[in-house]
């Protein structure tokens, strides 16, 4: 498989990362699958077209969405250039917003009929089997426990767990380091928490969100921040002075799209959106994460469930 290296060393990346986006491209089809014609430009600068006549034979997904006009969306809003809400502005930007906007102008929906809700970890799977969300889209890992309950597709990006710090602190230079003594913190539900727990002799914190442990981290209260590399990065951009993301990453994380459980026909558009996207995701990997000094390459899907 191809996989998207994000590396740690990004401490001196400027706040601008915060205006970062992206996401997949491509127009799907499959045999079950029509996707009509395509559209306008859904905004100006978006590689990807809002398609017309859009029809998924049998997916109950698909007709949920199509019943009720709009598309509701599961992201998270506190990782700068991944999924970020601008308190100030109103503005959301990152690369899986812009993974979960391209899906949507895929299935004929621009933006003005996107309705987002920010989900905890702990919570993500929940609101998919209640039907809550038609999918989500927020650094959400595919794991064999998770697909009990839901299904996944992609994977869209491949990233790695990692560990963040205060600026100054030497001690601790990757998840070999951590003691007995350390105090490590992390999302609740999520599988760099567990990993945390399983695989060292250090203490852990739990919050619904990074941000928080990111606070706590900037007052003392904890001495890690472990999740995804790719999250870290754009934490340790928005105060390179005070953060630092250490180490070699040590586990392999791969980004789906959660959606409901069975749903294949949604699973292969969705699916096939990533595979002839290509030159679309390119583009907006590098409009988004390419500043950073990141080389992106799109790993392939995984087999239909």
């Amino acid at each position: 498989m191809r996989t998207t290296r994000i590396v740690g060393a990004f401490a001196g990346i400027a706040i601008a990362a915060l205006a970062l986006t992206a996401c997949n491209s491509g127009t799907p089809g499959a045999e079950e699958t029509s996707t009509g014609d395509a559209g306008e430009s859904s905004a100006a600068g978006n590689p990807w077209t809002v398609a017309t006549d859009v029809t998924i034979d049998g997916s109950p997904t698909f007709d949920r969405i199509k019943s009720a006009g709009v598309v509701k969306v599961g992201v998270k809003e506190d990782q700068p250039g991944l999924g970020y809400l601008d308190p100030t502005t109103g503005e959301r930007t990152g690369f899986d917003v812009d993974v979960a906007r391209w899906i949507a102008a895929s299935l004929g929906y621009d933006e003005d009929k996107i309705e987002f809700t920010a989900i905890p970890s702990a919570n993500r799977e929940q609101a998919i089997v209640n039907g809550d969300i038609d999918y989500y889209v927020g650094t959400y890992s595919i794991t064999d426990k998770r697909k009990e309950q839901i299904s996944f597709a992609g994977p869209y990006f491949v990233t790695g767990q990692g560990l963040m710090v205060a600026a100054g602190n030497d001690k601790i230079t990757g998840k070999d380091s951590l003691t007995a003594e350390d105090i490590v913190c992390s999302a609740t539900g999520s599988t760099s928490i567990q990993r945390i727990k399983d695989e060292t002799p250090a203490q852990t914190k739990e919050y619904d969100t990074y941000s928080t442990c990111v606070e706590d981290l900037k007052n003392g209260q904890v001495d890690a921040v472990t999740t995804d590399e790719a999250i870290l990065i754009g934490y340790a951009a928005q105060a390179p002075d005070e953060l630092k993301v250490v180490g070699d990453v040590f586990s392999e994380e791969r980004y789906g799209v959660g959606i409901a459980k069975g749903d294949t026909a949604f699973q292969e558009f969705i699916n096939k959106m990533f595979t002839d996207g290509g030159e679309i995701w390119t583009a907006i990997f590098d409009k988004n994460l390419g500043a950073s000094g990141v080389k992106g390459t799109q790993p392939e899907v995984d087999p239909v469930d």
